[in-house]
């Protein structure tokens, strides 16, 4: 596996200063190819107040000209760089070690790339993370050594994509569609008019979705 390149902790984006943080839960926002940590944070405003938002910058920069940065390369329309995959989930990981603090629990929102690392996170940690809200993203299709774990830990997954989205290829897709009801809790919707994007509607499924993982028991 390549080095994983740290997070830039200085980059992080709070909805919280530290003295506000206490042991409320940490809700890690996880950006898109290309974007930074301040997309994923504007939508702090419609999420329960209850969790702590952290939006993190990724580690990597896209190839020119794209802007921003990255989780992983993509070379053309079909690849992806597994081993990146793996780094940028591990550095997530670190950096959550490092922050979490007495949080008492770690959730992970990502979009599009971000999506892809929040479920990798999971596979490695299958009981790290209370939940993950994946949007727009998709399964990475190599297999994890985590995965026997996971299908028996089965955390909640919510997983939002728009019918109209031609950016994700449609293979990632029908592998996603069949892998996670086997591997998690999964609940979600397909948007007819949505592209590669997030609508108020979506939104507000999310809204739902996390505010049952707040009134869910602790195990």
């Amino acid at each position: 596996m390549v080095a994983a390149s740290p997070l830039d902790p200085d980059a992080v984006l709070w909805s919280a200063p530290v003295e506000e943080r206490g042991d409320r839960p940490l809700l890690v926002l996880l950006h898109g190819y290309g974007s930074n940590e301040a997309d994923l944070f504007g939508l702090t405003p419609h999420l329960p107040e209850e969790f702590v938002a952290a939006a993190v910058r990724a580690p990597l920069a896209p190839r020119f000209p794209m802007p921003g940065y990255s989780w992983f390369t993509i070379d053309g329309v079909e690849s992806r760089d597994h081993d990146e995959v793996l780094a940028s989930a591990e550095a997530v990981w670190d950096w959550v070690d490092e922050v979490r603090g007495d949080a008492a629990s770690v959730g992970l929102l990502g979009f599009s790339q971000g999506g892809v690392i929040a479920l990798q996170m999971l596979r490695m940690r299958p009981q790290g993370a209370a939940f993950a809200v994946n949007l727009a993203g998709y399964a990475f299709p190599e297999p994890h050594a985590g995965d026997s774990e996971l299908a028996e830990v089965r955390p909640p997954v919510f997983w939002g994509r728009g019918a109209r989205d031609e950016v994700i290829p449609p293979r990632f897709v029908d592998h996603t569609a069949q892998w996670l009801p086997g591997h998690v809790d999964l609940s979600g919707r397909v948007y007819p008019d949505l592209a590669h994007s997030v609508s108020a509607e979506e939104l507000g499924d999310v809204r739902v979705f996390l505010e049952k993982q707040l009134a869910a028991p602790k195990s």
